[in-house]
């Protein structure tokens, strides 16, 4: 672990976890719906019990149609289930949790999560800090270097070593790989019939995309299941890997106006988180965590 981490947040993931993984029961003062503020809550206390940060924060996103990659191609996410209302309406509170609890929170109608953990990642990078992304998103691998890690909190880690053995590229390659697999949980095409093996061997040989079109009467003589019919395809679908490219390509450039004493964590702002747990009916383990995070800073 870095001697002064940066902690970057990935905060949809785990606010669906727990919306999906803890029973409706759970109801704020009013009977409305709290089961992923309350799971979200008991995420971001564990979290902080056990990494203590200097500097943290939590990135959400604010809409699955206003990216500035919806502009580029209509149909990007458009494969993707609206959140249920149930969910919906805890967006909100998940993110004044969050406030509450001391961390920095950002969010963009035209960039997503992935694109703040990219910028702030890039700006403090430049200041001496290695990134903990928590995340189990594989499309923020690319950001990765030296001793960076990503983080899927409670379920393991990897660090650029890691991305390469499980992926078969190196987190720098990781575009072009996604370029040429596409991305079906983002409904990203990419290219017809080139699957993860494929994309690491042709990445593996070629080292990026663009040596791969450059190179294209290569690939019929090398060692690659299908690599007869495989030169055509590329051919046929360049626009598509190309397209693919600039969808899957993590934004380090949103403006931002940051600086490190703006990521210091200091602490859960007790007098706010109080009520607000009493409203969200939350019992004495989250609030007894908090103050021992409070009491600890």
């Amino acid at each position: 672990m870095s001697t002064r981490p940066l902690y970057l947040v990935d905060a949809s993931l785990y606010i669906f976890r727990a919306f999906f993984s803890l029973p409706d029961t759970f109801t704020d003062a009013e009977g409305r719906p709290a089961n992923a503020v309350y799971g979200f809550a008991r995420f971001l206390c564990a979290l902080l019990q056990e990494t203590r940060p200097t500097h943290m924060a939590v990135a959400f996103d604010e809409s699955l149609t206003t990216s500035y990659r919806n502009e580029i191609y209509p149909q990007y996410k458009a494969n993707r289930e609206k959140p249920p209302i149930e969910l919906k309406q805890q967006f909100s509170r998940c993110r004044q949790v969050a406030e509450a609890l001391g961390l920095p929170c950002f969010s963009h109608n035209s960039y997503e999560a992935d694109d703040l953990i990219g910028t702030l990642g890039t700006q403090f990078r430049a200041h001496g800090f290695d990134l903990v992304i928590i995340s189990a998103d594989k499309d923020l691998t690319q950001l990765l270097r030296g001793s960076d890690i990503i983080w899927d909190y409670a379920r393991g880690q990897m660090d650029i070593q890691g991305v390469t053995k499980k992926f078969g590229v190196t987190p720098a390659q990781m575009i072009d790989y996604l370029s040429l697999t596409g991305d079906a949980v983002d409904n990203i095409p990419g290219v017809p019939g080139i699957g993860p093996k494929t994309a690491a061997s042709l990445l593996q040989h070629f080292d990026t995309l663009d040596e791969i079109y450059e190179r294209l009467d290569e690939i019929p003589y090398l060692r690659i299941r299908g690599a007869k019919s495989l030169r055509d395809k590329l051919k046929r679908h360049r626009d598509d890997a190309l397209l693919a490219r600039e969808l899957v390509t993590i934004a380090c450039d949103v403006p931002l106006d940051v600086n490190t004493e703006d990521l210091l964590w200091q602490g859960p702002n007790m007098p706010v988180l109080e009520p607000m747990f009493d409203e969200l009916r939350f019992g004495p383990i989250l609030r007894r965590q908090c103050r021992e995070l409070a009491s600890g800073v």
